[in-house]
């Protein structure tokens, strides 16, 4: 886990265009980013797939403008259908539950969450990575695989 408490956060402006999130992301070396308000208060996150998947042709088809003109805010994942860990039960976690938890989510990036203060609103502790874990563990990604073959389609409709 990427603890925020040791590392700062990526975030980026909701109102920046597709390009510069795109440009951000290179530049840190990430393929996700924490996206916060003029408050700097979390609203959600955005991935690379979700910058470079369809999502931004599809929105902008939608709203029958083009891609260039859309914001982050316009495709991110809001903060409350992130998926996220208790950091409770983190702490209790194996490398493999965590795996299994992305894998069952089909999640590339998962937060860590604790309790504030004062019954406030739970606070981002850290962000789970399938492609570092992969990384760190020296094992192929995990999430996201593509079949490439009949056989592969059938066996993943299956499972």
């Amino acid at each position: 886990m990427t603890d925020l408490h040791r590392v700062p956060a990526a975030t980026i402006p909701a109102a920046m265009t597709l390009d510069d999130a795109r440009q951000a992301m290179i530049v840190r070396g990430v393929r996700m980013l924490l996206v916060t308000d003029e408050r700097r208060a979390v609203l959600g996150l955005v991935t690379a797939s979700d910058l470079l998947g369809e999502q931004p042709v599809m929105t902008a088809q939608h709203r029958s403008v083009a891609v260039a003109d859309l914001t982050v805010a316009d495709i991110m994942t809001a903060v409350g259908a992130i998926e996220a860990f208790a950091l409770r039960d983190v702490l209790n976690a194996h490398v493999g539950d965590v795996v299994r938890a992305l894998r069952a989510l089909g999640r590339q990036h998962a937060l860590v969450v604790e309790p504030a203060e004062g019954g406030a609103q739970a606070q981002i502790r850290g962000v789970f990575s399938a492609s570092q874990i992969a990384r760190q563990l020296g094992i192929p990604p995990f999430v996201g695989e593509v079949a490439r073959t009949f056989a592969e389609i059938e066996a993943a409709i299956g499972a």
